[in-house]
């Protein structure tokens, strides 16, 4: 029986990443092992990032999958009740936004008369 062993390898993209960061964090002094060493632990912080990033959109495709499902079933129950008797939509539109239109125009007629 074979176990997992729990060895990750990083991509050549996040172990550049971590050195530049290394490097660009290095004091007066330090030793390349030094500056290996703290290229490393960024590197697994990445990583650790990375896999909590994965993790949270793997939950929100589950959520979102659920609420998809829970949509469909109410539509399915939704379109049966509806069948039943018909819904009335009533919409009424603001009379404001053609007062404020007419109003507008009104004064841009005035401007002209009154300066031209």
């Amino acid at each position: 029986m074979k176990k997992h062993i729990n060895t990750t390898t990083s991509s050549p993209q996040t172990q550049e990443q971590a050195l530049k960061i290394a490097r660009a964090t290095q004091r007066p002094g330090q030793t390349k092992e030094q500056t290996k060493l703290i290229a490393q632990g960024i590197q697994k912080g990445i990583e650790q990032y990375k896999k909590q990033q994965k993790a949270k959109a793997r939950e929100l495709d589950k959520n979102l999958k659920k609420v998809r499902r829970q949509l469909q079933q109410a539509d399915l129950t939704g379109q049966e009740t509806s069948e039943e008797r018909p819904a009335d939509i009533v919409v009424k539109q603001s009379k404001l936004a053609w007062v404020l239109l007419i109003l507008s125009w009104l004064c841009f007629a005035a401007y002209l008369f009154f300066i031209a």
